[in-house]
């Protein structure tokens, strides 16, 4: 983003802001003025409210993060918002969000989330808070793209109809030094047609990516990153694809095992399943390249092989028995 409202429902530290301010500063053509990027947020724990606070300060960043800490569910306190940019990394799964209290709320226009996970009433209100032409990014679980659990699978199909599903990318593991949970990143629009958003009119499509087997620079045993080059690949495809101010000039392709523009006559004969490997197919290994053929004539000369060499031990076997005296 580089003007606009940013909004993070689920906010904590305040990360995705000065993340945002940092992506401004270094990518504008021109110094951007104090104030293009409006700031707001919500924190349910008051300690990572006054943290938020403080690192917005730090970075010279201002920001309404409303009246005070609490759910944002229960006590949203920017409903009248409507933002260009959502950026958010909300809690997997929570299971106790207030469900039973909010059953006839308007932001749950694709179905009523349920009440034991809280995934779809995150999409929901984030959709929402967006204005006519705004993005989100979300981080969310992977079970989010294929459950069909209490409605969400309904929930989904709904918001795939409505065409609010811009792109799916699924994460590899080890992300995250806190939750080894798979991840994956859903991109929501409300304007896939050609305009703000890119030249490309994207409506009735939905762009997979699958990035499970990049993470290429290892922090530790257990966490893994993103490389600076694979972080430029996977957004040059979203660029290409929508054909952005940021795109290469280069056509947008499928990359078989990577990405893949699906229509979405294809995602319903999926189920209305958004986990990019059903789409993007697998991958050619170089081991592959050998054909059928050449693989199965040699797998058969082996077993000859093996069979040869068991019929002399048997012979070698029978004969030692023999001279033992337990031959017949």
């Amino acid at each position: 983003p580089f003007r606009g409202t940013i909004y993070d429902p689920a906010c904590g530290s305040g990360g995705m802001f000065v993340q945002s301010a940092k992506f401004k500063d270094a990518h504008a053509k021109q110094v951007g003025k104090k104030g293009d990027l409006p700031i707001y947020g919500q924190e349910l724990m008051a300690d990572t409210r006054r943290l938020c606070k403080m690192n917005l300060a730090v970075h010279g960043l201002e920001g309404d993060l409303g009246k005070t800490y609490g759910s944002t569910f229960a006590n949203d306190q920017h409903h009248m918002l409507r933002a260009d940019y959502i950026l958010a990394n909300p809690p997997f799964n929570i299971s106790d969000w207030g469900a039973d209290k909010l059953q006839e709320d308007p932001r749950w226009k694709y179905g009523i989330p349920p009440a034991r996970n809280a995934n779809y009433a995150w999409l929901q209100h984030m959709l929402a808070r967006l204005s006519k032409a705004g993005r989100a990014g979300i981080v969310l679980a992977n079970g989010s793209m294929t459950t069909q659990q209490s409605g969400e699978g309904d929930i989904r199909k709904a918001m795939i109809k409505d065409d609010v599903v811009e792109c799916m990318v699924a994460l590899p593991g080890q992300l995250f030094s806190n939750t080894q949970i798979p991840a994956c990143l859903w991109f929501m629009s409300k304007d896939k047609k050609a305009g703000k958003n890119g030249s490309r009119d994207r409506g009735g499509e939905i762009l997979f990516i699958d990035c499970r087997k990049m993470g290429s620079e290892q922090l530790s045993r257990t966490q893994i990153a993103f490389t600076e080059e694979e972080i430029h690949t996977i957004a040059k495809t979203y660029h290409r694809w929508r054909e952005t101010e940021f795109s290469d000039g280069e056509p947008y392709e499928d990359v078989l095992g990577f990405c893949y523009s699906a229509e979405l006559e294809e995602v319903e004969k999926h189920g209305f399943v958004l986990t990019p490997g059903r789409y993007v197919g697998a991958a050619v290994e170089e081991d592959d390249e050998e054909s059928f053929n050449d693989k199965m004539a040699e797998l058969t000369g082996v077993l000859y092989e093996q069979m040869k060499k068991a019929e002399e031990l048997d012979t070698v076997i029978k004969k030692n028995m023999e001279g033992l005296g337990y031959g017949g």
